[in-house]
């Protein structure tokens, strides 16, 4: 038994599926396959179970993924601690987020950080929905996610630091930018704007507005709010964002926004594997971003999560 059997392992158990492993680390199944029946015939048992949809561990397979997983983050931390101790602190934190957040959220953080913290790089991968940053992390490609919190994966965790309203965004000359607050109901027959399938502010607002009786079917998709502003100062439509992006369009004077009344707000926050196991590094990112996060509680919508609940 090996680390990359260990590493494979638990790579295989998150991706469910060997091929589609081979594939993403350019190797052959049978490869992929040697690691997993070497740690079968070492333990004795059959850790993963095939099927006509990939694979799934079986109990004694949880065991090992989940203790797996928890002895390579702390070897890789190991890892970054001696690095730091030979070397002084250098590295490279890595941040995974959607791809305009920090644009909106991050930059100061990004700032304080760099200069506080020289000799680390800091790489940001963007991802377009909740459940993709929680695989990166997952798989060791991310130190950090920011991202909203309401979705649940085996193997991360997440803390909360803040809550946002939403709002309506629509073209200055919409007739609906004379409003001043709006509910779900009044969004009957927009041209409705909204995000991919699969993220998690897409099934939130969906959610919501069932409960109310009012079907939001996207004219238009986009993969980020950045692009739902612009096709909204177009006239193509009106788009549902978050307040901070919401504050953040509306400055431009080409669009408005309509705070939804009868929507609740969607947390967001950090997800990581062991916040125990986090860098020095990653720790200060997140205190720095903490402290920026206060001045953005003047924002329409916006709430600190210690206030919240």
């Amino acid at each position: 038994m090996t680390l990359e059997d260990l590493r494979i392992f638990v790579a295989a158990c998150e991706a469910g599926s060997l091929s589609a492993l081979a594939r993403r680390l350019g190797r052959t199944q049978s490869s992929v396959s040697q690691h997993v029946t070497r740690l079968e015939s070492e333990f004795g048992t059959a850790l993963i179970e095939r099927g006509a949809r990939g694979i799934e561990p079986t109990e004694a397979g949880r065991i090992l993924w989940e203790l797996a997983l928890q002895g390579l983050d702390a070897i890789e931390l190991a890892r970054q601690r001696i690095h730091a101790l030979e070397h002084g602190e250098t590295g490279t934190l890595t941040i995974t987020t959607g791809g305009t957040t920090v644009r909106h959220f991050l930059k100061n953080a990004v700032v304080a950080f760099s200069r506080a913290h020289p000799g680390v790089n800091i790489r940001f991968l963007p991802a377009n929905s909740t459940r993709r940053c929680f695989e990166l992390l997952r798989l060791n490609q991310a130190d950090l996610a920011l991202v909203t919190t309401g979705d649940r994966m085996r193997g991360v965790n997440t803390r909360t630091v803040a809550y946002q309203g939403f709002f309506l965004l629509v073209a200055a000359a919409d007739p609906l930018a004379r409003r001043t607050r709006l509910h779900l109901k009044d969004l009957h027959g927009i041209r409705y704007l909204g995000l991919s399938e699969g993220t998690t502010h897409r099934g939130l607002l969906e959610h919501a507005a069932a409960e109310q009786g009012v079907y939001l079917e996207p004219e238009i998709v986009f993969d980020d709010f950045d692009t739902a502003s612009v096709f909204v100062e177009l006239g193509l439509g009106q788009a549902i964002v978050p307040a901070v992006q919401a504050h953040n369009f509306a400055q431009s004077g080409a669009v408005r926004a309509i705070p939804l009344e009868d929507v609740p707000p969607a947390p967001f926050g950090w997800g990581f594997r062991h916040w125990k196991h986090l860098s020095a590094a990653a720790r200060d990112f997140v205190e720095i971003f903490d402290t920026e996060l206060k001045d953005m509680v003047r924002i329409p919508g916006m709430r600190l999560a210690q206030a919240a609940d």
